[in-house]
């Protein structure tokens, strides 16, 4: 078993795939001819994202909607950059909010936090042990 993919339910996964290109450098690998599913080139692991429509059609009593929660989610996606003061900044000024400013944990890792407009919290972060 591996994990292949991490799925965010969203609104509108061509905005959220453009807002990741903008705010993460991430790049775009596809989005279906329907618009309800889009992928990012983000390494073994793809992050995915499909329609709030597909994903209502998997569940018949539905689900939390990231966008529609006051608080975040309670699962992440982390990114990890060796820069993380330049990645939050930049993430901020391209739409995201910012949730906690980066810090250095006791273990030596730069972390911080921000959501994005489709209400998936991301982490960025350097690498352990750098």
């Amino acid at each position: 078993m591996k994990l292949g993919y991490t799925i965010a339910y969203v609104s509108d996964v061509a905005e959220s795939i453009a807002f990741y290109e903008r705010a993460f450098g991430l790049k775009r690998r596809f989005i279906h001819d329907s618009g309800q599913y889009g992928e990012l080139e983000t390494g073994e692991t793809t992050l995915s994202f499909a329609s709030h429509a597909l994903g209502k059609s998997n569940f018949k009593d539905g689900y939390v909607e990231a966008d529609k929660s006051e608080k975040p989610l309670g699962i992440e996606i982390a990114l990890v950059t060796p820069d993380v003061q330049a990645a939050h900044k930049h993430a901020v000024n391209n739409g995201a909010t910012e949730l906690k400013a980066p810090e250095t944990k006791p273990w030596g890792q730069v972390v911080s936090y921000v959501r994005c407009p489709d209400g998936t919290l991301v982490e960025l972060c350097s690498p352990i042990g750098q």
